[in-house]
């Protein structure tokens, strides 16, 4: 293998290998044959260009301006095709970047130290990629999309560390020449990677402290709603007994009233007397939506809340008596996709704002909560809606770990103007 075909074969590798890396941590909105079209489409400019800069120049070169004709592209496309906002993007793709340079570069000059032959070489490479990608994918990807997903703004200021890091290593690694002939740029280079570490560390801590603190205020509003709920739930009972108190004090005078009247042989205004009686005992009569007494008081709260904001409803709740889980529990989970749903009411037209709610106890517990919406819906790679709004998307996550922990099975989805929760116990 000639050196020109072994540098090039190696650049397309690395290229390719952290692109895998990259994948490994982003959730794209295409699948199958339009990412694997960018992606020939891409490898031939890497090729072409790596190929160019090699001719012209050498590998010095192309150690010089890869990160322009390589790199930015790689980050441009991979932004196109997936999710998440350019910020989030930037600092995934720059850091991988940045672990990729750092360890092709200890790669380089262990096989050179070695005297490995290009094959060997090339085998080294792919086989500490392939085992970066597996574990990146096994281990971090899930924690990170979890932070994105939680923490979807502020990532602006944390891209400057990856990119300031990869403009560094690319000029101690190409300048005055390559570091492969300077023991005192290898040096300089390796040293780089002791606060690179510490700076990701404490990004780490930084990120993991601010999931806690909105975690923590999650929680705390849902204690706050399901209080709020009960509050008004107890106030209706106290309401409900004011008013037996009240009708009992009343129908004393009403039975006697009526006696008076059949003593006096009015039968017919004696009906009336009673039937007027029966009306306003009907108009006085509080819903009951469940005989749950928490669940009862979440659907009233919500369902106050949504009338008063003009939301139709259309509602279908069994009478269940007993659950398989926590009524406290699932009242929060019901509470939560309930603000979900009045709050994607509040930007459509009256005359479209609705919600539909499902809820039957055989032969097992089933909730289906539907509304309309007016802002695009997306979903990450675990099926779960994602908002890009600070602040928001604690609802889902909690509906999530609820399934989780108790082996639920539930489904977003949208389908014809509708979002939909299914949640299956």
């Amino acid at each position: 293998m000639s050196q020109l075909v072994f540098l090039i074969c190696r650049t397309y590798l690395i290229t390719l290998m952290t692109i895998g890396m990259m994948a490994s941590l982003t959730d794209f909105r295409w699948k199958g044959r339009k990412l694997l079209r960018i992606l020939i489409l891409y490898s031939i400019w890497c090729i072409v260009s790596s190929a160019l800069l090699l001719w012209l120049g050498g590998e010095l070169l192309l150690l010089r301006l890869f990160f322009f004709t390589i790199s930015i592209p790689a980050i441009l496309l991979a932004y196109w095709a997936a999710n998440d906002t350019p910020a989030q993007a930037v600092f995934n793709y720059a850091t991988q970047i940045l672990l990729s340079l750092l360890s092709v570069s200890m790669i380089r000059w262990a096989a050179d130290t070695l005297h490995l032959s290009n094959w060997a070489n090339l085998l080294l490479t792919a086989l500490f990629y392939s085992a970066a990608i597996y574990l990146e994918w096994r281990f971090l990807r899930r924690p990170f999309r979890m932070l994105l997903t939680v923490i979807p703004s502020r990532w602006g200021i944390l891209t400057l560390i990856p990119c300031s890091f990869c403009l560094y290593l690319i000029f101690l690694a190409s300048w005055p020449v390559n570091y492969i002939e300077s023991s005192s740029q290898r040096a300089y280079l390796y040293i780089a990677i002791i606060p690179l570490v510490v700076v990701y560390v404490a990004v780490f801590k930084l990120l993991v402290g601010q999931y806690q603190v909105l975690l923590e205020r999650q929680n705390a509003a849902l204690l706050t709603v399901q209080i709020s709920a009960l509050k008004e739930k107890l106030q209706t009972v106290q309401e409900v007994e004011e008013d037996i108190k009240i009708q009992r004090h009343d129908l004393r005078h009403q039975l006697q009233t009526v006696t008076e009247l059949v003593a006096r042989g009015d039968t017919e205004s004696a009906l009336k007397f009673l039937d007027a009686a029966q009306k306003h005992l009907d108009e006085q009569k509080k819903t009951c939506w469940c005989h749950l007494p928490v669940l009862d008081a979440v659907f009233s709260a919500y369902f106050n809340q949504a009338q008063q904001q003009g939301i139709r409803l259309e509602t279908k709740i069994a009478s269940l008596s007993t659950l398989p889980v926590e009524e406290s529990e699932l009242a929060i989970v019901l509470a939560n996709a309930l603000e979900n749903a009045i709050h994607a009411n509040k930007d459509l037209p009256p005359r479209q704002k609705e919600i539909r709610c499902k809820m039957v106890g055989t032969p097992s517990v089933m909730v289906e909560i539907s509304n309309p919406y007016a802002a695009p819906v997306t979903f990450n790679d675990q099926g779960l809606p994602v908002s890009s709004k600070e602040g928001h998307g604690f609802g889902v996550q909690s509906i999530a770990a609820f399934c989780k922990k108790h082996g639920a099975v539930f489904q977003f989805e949208v389908s014809e103007g509708r979002f939909s929760l299914t949640l299956v116990l």
